[in-house]
Parts: C-alpha cells; structure tokens; sequence
C-alpha cells in the first residue's frame, strides 16, 4: 500500500482518483466503482482494467460472449484480489472495522497506521531472520 487517501462518506471514491497515482504506474486495475475514471485523470497514457458492474453480466444472454466476458472478468477480480488484501489485514488482524473517531482528521491518521503496520505484516517473513521463526518454541 503506497497510498492512503480518505474522504467524507458523502463523496465518491472515483473523486479522488487521480491522488491515489503515484505517477509510474502504467496499468490501473480497479472496481466497479471507479468506472469513468479514465477521464478524470490527466494522464491519458494509462491503461485501465475496470471491473465491469455485476448487472450488466447477469442481463446478458448465455452463450460464447457472456462467457468470454465472464473470464476477462475472473482475470481482473484475481488482480484486484491482491490489492484488496491489505484492507482484509487491517480489519482482521487489527480489528478495524469503522471508523471510531469524529473528525477526518483522526481517521486519517489511523487508517495512516493501520496500513503501515499493514504492510509490515504482510512482509514479516522477509524481514525475519533466515533462520528465525514466526513463532519461536520455548523450553
């Protein structure tokens, strides 16, 4: 997780798309909910991968073409299902499942350290000793 941007509840993520860039990216994968955002960045050297809404597949008819659509569709979740792993650390591990204070302010800077410590946690093993254990056996 390189980047941490939080907003009101009433504003929309795709509002804030272009903040979540870092600038070397060269392929977006992203959820339904960021459809259009495309053209609201201003980069337009990008490629993006935005996850179709679940809708427009279960109106299509079955045949050749909902399932060649189906399978682009299972590619991206598979990508994204990477990216979305770092909020299933902060709300198992950490046990953060709202937010607790009033204020933007203070849930930023929680949500901030929760997805440090996040990312510590998912390279644990790497920062370990070689020949250390996760958890060490006592006599």
């Amino acid at each position: 997780m390189h980047t941490v941007v939080t907003t009101a509840a009433n504003e929309a993520d795709i509002e804030v798309v272009d903040e979540l860039l870092h600038g070397k990216e060269q392929v977006v994968h992203a959820d339904a909910g960021y459809t259009g955002a495309d053209k609201r960045v201003v980069r337009k050297t990008l490629t993006w991968k935005i996850a179709a809404k679940r809708g427009r597949l279960k109106a299509m008819p079955g045949g050749k073409e909902k399932d060649r659509l189906q399978a682009i569709e299972t590619a991206k979740a598979r990508i994204r299902a990477r990216v979305e792993h770092p909020f299933r650390v902060v709300k198992r591990q950490f046990v953060f499942a709202k937010a607790r204070f009033r204020g933007l302010t203070k849930n930023t800077a929680q949500l901030m350290m929760l997805f440090a410590l996040s990312n510590l946690w998912m390279v644990r093993k790497q920062l370990l000793d070689p020949a250390g254990k996760l958890r060490p056996k006592y006599a």
